[in-house]
């Protein structure tokens, strides 16, 4: 059964939780363009279709049919997923990680806090996004440099919390 309203509502809290957290990292210009391809009709007819609630409708869509084709077009969209970041290389005539600009790390970040947020609810801690991050650490899913700050950051905020790495981001960001 589909859920297009408590889709909406899902993506769009996430949403607005990213433009909070992009405001706070001083990247507000790309907390406003933040995952707008979600309501295009090639993400959020999926969204409806497999929304769950407390994950990604993704997930179940890829259970069901072995791949996402809101995913798919959602990646190859959006910067700040590392997914997007993969290129051939003529050398090695493979697909290779490339280093994402810093500012599109720093939107993930902001995007994996808002996620974790939204899915954990009330049991939300500052640890969750670096829990969630552990899933891919050290399988070369992405650029190592890319993996490097992701992990530094999101370990702040586990250790340190919000404030402190968000004051972080800011100071980084204007050097």
């Amino acid at each position: 059964m589909a859920h297009p309203v408590k889709h909406f509502l899902t993506i769009t809290n996430h949403r607005h939780t990213v433009i909070a957290n992009c405001a706070r990292a001083g990247i507000l210009w790309q907390g406003l363009r933040h995952d707008l391809s979600k309501y295009s009709p090639t993400e959020f007819i999926p969204g409806a279709r497999f929304y769950q609630g407390d994950r990604s409708p993704n997930e179940k869509e890829r259970e069901l049919y072995g791949s996402s084709r809101a995913w798919m077009h959602h990646k190859g969209r959006n910067r700040h997923h590392y997914e997007y970041w993969n290129d051939y290389d003529p050398v090695t005539k493979s697909i290779q990680n490339v280093e994402m600009p810093v500012r599109f790390v720093i939107e993930m970040f902001c995007d994996r806090v808002a996620a974790s947020k939204i899915y954990n609810g009330k049991k939300y801690t500052d640890a969750d996004p670096y829990t969630y991050f552990l899933r891919i650490k050290g399988k070369h899913r992405m650029h190592e440099k890319t993996e490097e700050l992701l992990d530094f950051l999101l370990s702040m905020l586990r250790d340190e919390g919000e404030e402190t790495t968000f004051a972080y981001i800011r100071r980084m960001k204007k050097r």
